[in-house]
């Protein structure tokens, strides 16, 4: 990130810890360049290499402790007002530092919820409780997932203006793809098409390339989270693509669906059709309540009902996902309160969130139908970013 929008994002970390009523929230870190924690380059915008903290305070201030060796980096970097080498030992300039705030809430970088709040091992979790001891701080502690979530979810107007430029890169491949598809090519080559694209115009995909595109044809594909194959595109069958680019590292995250014409068709047979219509009013009905206040699990409840009482399988994973500069980014989740999504589905809608929603069904012998879209929450509703899917594409 630019130095400006770090500067943004501190900046909006400070209102978020009085909004939270979090004196502190501090970032402790070592050897970055081997684990990265998932907030520095937000919030930070160097590695570190020992132990390090970097603190935010609600009233503004910020502290950078780091080894003697990266002081004068941390200056040229500058996005930190006040820094702190240390030669021996980073607990003496910690304590004095604590000490000038005297915090009863430090919110530091551990979740069991938040993965992108997660960011602290336990051994340097350890450590620090060994720098902390016989100190009223090791009381102190908390998790920063509640600030992670509002910093990373609510977007500004300079980060949602990137990633309506991703979706409109990404949208443009699917266009080529449309003219790329026919009966005979594997998924493989798909997805190998899609990548050529991608590198002559110098982007780069939302997450690995080994599943990014995702191609899938037919019944019985390998599955949502699996990467292309050697299957062959036949007619008859239903093609989906899940795929997304980066511009400027913020993310699209889109899926589109086709289908491919027998010679004697002139549209998708009946059942096909009928599918695909579910998928795109599941879409409509969700989107229409999706609001700030909202809990994730309402909005996915909407589809998932929808296309059950529609006579199909329930899709076997949540309707949407946050974007940002990862592919799954924020906190709350469009899901179902299922265990392996954690607290993720209760927390609240927020504006300025930015969620993909994307439905599932399988068409027997078929294929699967989905649409992925991303949308934008704003004060009382939502605002799709992606121009919608509402006609499957046919192919000849």
């Amino acid at each position: 990130m630019s130095k400006e929008m770090i500067l943004e994002k501190i900046d909006q970390s400070v209102k978020i810890l009085n909004e939270k009523n979090i004196d502190m929230w501090m970032t402790f870190v070592r050897e970055t360049g081997n684990m990265k924690d998932p907030m520095i380059d937000m919030i930070v915008g160097a590695n570190a290499t020992w132990q390090s903290a970097f603190i935010i305070t609600k009233n503004g201030d910020t502290h950078a402790i780091v080894g003697s060796l990266e002081l004068e980096n941390m200056k040229m970097v500058g996005t930190y007002k006040n820094i702190h080498g240390y030669l021996k030992s980073v607990k003496e300039k910690l304590l004095e530092v604590l000490d000038m705030y005297k915090p009863s809430k430090i919110a530091i970088n551990y979740s069991r919820n938040s993965t992108l709040a997660d960011g602290m091992t336990h051994g340097l979790y350890l450590e620090l409780l060994d720098h902390l001891k016989d100190t009223k701080y090791a009381d102190a502690l908390i998790s920063s997932e509640d600030i992670v979530a509002a910093l990373r979810g609510r977007k500004s107007n300079a980060e949602i203006e990137m990633m309506k430029q991703a979706v409109t890169e990404a949208l443009k491949i699917f266009d080529e793809v449309t003219k790329y598809l026919k009966p005979g090519v594997t998924e493989k080559q798909v997805a190998n098409f899609v990548l050529d694209l991608c590198a002559k115009k110098g982007l780069e995909s939302s997450w690995e390339r080994e599943f990014c595109p995702s191609v899938f044809s037919g019944p019985d594909t390998a599955g949502a989270h699996a990467g292309p194959t050697d299957r062959v595109v036949e007619a008859g069958h239903v093609v989906n693509m899940d795929f997304g680019v980066k511009v400027n590292g913020y993310c699209s995250d889109l899926q589109r669906t086709w289908y491919i014409l027998k010679p004697h068709e002139d549209k998708a047979p009946a059942e096909v059709q009928r599918g695909f219509d579910v998928i795109v009013e599941s879409i409509s009905r969700s989107a229409k309540e999706l609001k700030p206040g909202k809990k994730g699990w309402e909005i996915d409840e909407i589809a998932r009902n929808y296309i059950q009482i529609q006579g199909y399988e329930e899709f076997p994973h949540g309707l949407g996902h946050q974007v940002g500069r990862l592919v799954h980014d924020g906190g709350a989740m469009l899901g179902p309160k299922w265990e392996r999504y954690g607290n993720l589905p209760m927390l609240d809608v927020e504006e300025g969130n930015v969620f993909t929603i994307e439905p599932r069904l399988t068409i027997p012998n078929h294929g699967i139908a989905t649409i992925e879209e991303e949308v934008i929450v704003t004060k009382d509703g939502c605002e799709f970013i992606s121009p919608r899917q509402k006609e499957i594409y046919l192919v000849r």
